[in-house]
């Protein structure tokens, strides 16, 4: 990291101008009242005295960066050496931007006596050093401490990604076996029907596999892998038995969430409702925009009581456990899931941010 970084400088520069010239108000008053007869003399001695002192400042904060985690007989050696030669560079660069001014425009100068200079300046320098040392200090474990957390901050998310991966990656081996399960069923009784099952399934697979590449996407297209899915399952029931609802306005499509979240919870649609009646069941799925909050809802409804009883997982199998898991690492607390039996069926409700 550099000592001064670019969008730094220009406001080191301002605030080294406003302290010369403070200092320099200061002393034009003074000056006046011992009869001084160039008010610009004030400005140089105390710019010299600013312009030296902040280019000496910077280089005690990279001092103070290189002695980071030094033991401290080391640091206390070499900060005596730096506090003479800082007290010394001080002193002969002030100076010698006087006298070269003070040349410049054909002025008389008379400094005090070196040792005098030495005695004065070296006192105001060591309060100078020390006090840009505790400044440097602080600064560094400011900015030691900023880099930690971002370093964290970047940790956290490359874990939390890395957890939606692992999740993402979940939902397609369980929707992919439960599938090829369904069509086997069939592929004895109607060949020709588990050909243009597989077909479609493999359709369905090439899109799946392209959602998971991209981690996330809108509604709209979340909708276009559900829809050929309860095609799929349409297909294999027929749509005597399996009535589909897809109710979206364009607001909710445009927003995004992770991919492949709706897959599980339509397949735990016709998995554990459809398969369990014998007449005919209704499955919707709606998303609708509620200002900044996006609500999904998937539901079924059946005609008839079901000749199976139904599953004991509250929360829905595997397909809604990985769902919750999925939205806990991506919103945290900012998205709510209830799911749980509704009229004739069942009903999961999400409740998400929305994000265009």
């Amino acid at each position: 990291m550099p000592v001064l970084p670019r969008r730094w400088r220009l406001p080191y520069l301002a605030l080294l101008t406003v302290v010369g010239l403070l200092l320099s108000a200061s002393a034009l008053e003074a000056y006046r009242l011992s009869g001084g007869k160039h008010p610009w003399e004030p400005f140089l001695w105390e710019f010299s005295s600013v312009s030296v002192i902040g280019a000496l400042a910077l280089a005690v904060h990279a001092l103070m960066g290189r002695l980071a985690g030094q033991p401290w007989p080391r640091q206390l050696a070499v900060h005596a050496v730096a506090l003479l030669l800082f007290s010394g560079l001080h002193i002969a660069g002030m100076f010698g931007i006087r006298l070269l001014v003070y040349a410049l425009v054909g002025a008389e100068y008379h400094p005090d006596a070196v040792p005098t200079l030495l005695v004065f300046e070296g006192g105001k320098d060591a309060v100078s050093y020390l006090s840009f040392c505790l400044i440097s200090r602080g600064v560094w474990a400011a900015q030691a401490a900023n880099a930690r957390a971002q370093e964290l901050d970047r940790a956290r998310r490359e874990l939390a990604e890395a957890r939606l991966a692992r999740l993402a990656d979940q939902v397609q081996p369980h929707f992919l076996f439960n599938t090829l399960n369904l069509i086997s069923s069939v592929m004895y009784e109607d060949v020709p029907r588990a050909d243009r099952l597989l077909c479609d399934l493999a359709q369905l697979l090439r899109q799946t596999l392209a959602a998971q590449q991209r981690a996330e996407h809108s509604v709209g297209e979340e909708l276009a892998l559900v829809a050929p899915f309860l095609a799929l399952m349409q297909a294999r029931f027929g749509p005597e038995r399996l009535v589909v609802e897809i109710d979206a306005d364009d607001a909710a499509r445009a927003c995004r969430l992770p991919a492949l979240l709706l897959l599980a919870p339509v397949e735990n649609a016709v998995k554990h409702d459809v398969a369990r009646h014998r007449g005919r069941v209704t499955v919707r799925v709606a998303a609708a925009r509620a200002g900044d909050r996006l609500r999904l809802q998937v539901s079924n409804v059946a005609d008839a009581t079901p000749a199976e009883p139904a599953p004991t997982d509250p929360d829905g199998g595997l397909g809604l456990r990985n769902l919750r898991e999925r939205l806990q690492a991506r919103y945290g607390g900012a998205a709510q899931v209830h799911f749980g039996p509704d009229a004739a069926g069942m009903t999961l409700s999400l409740d998400l941010p929305c994000a265009c």
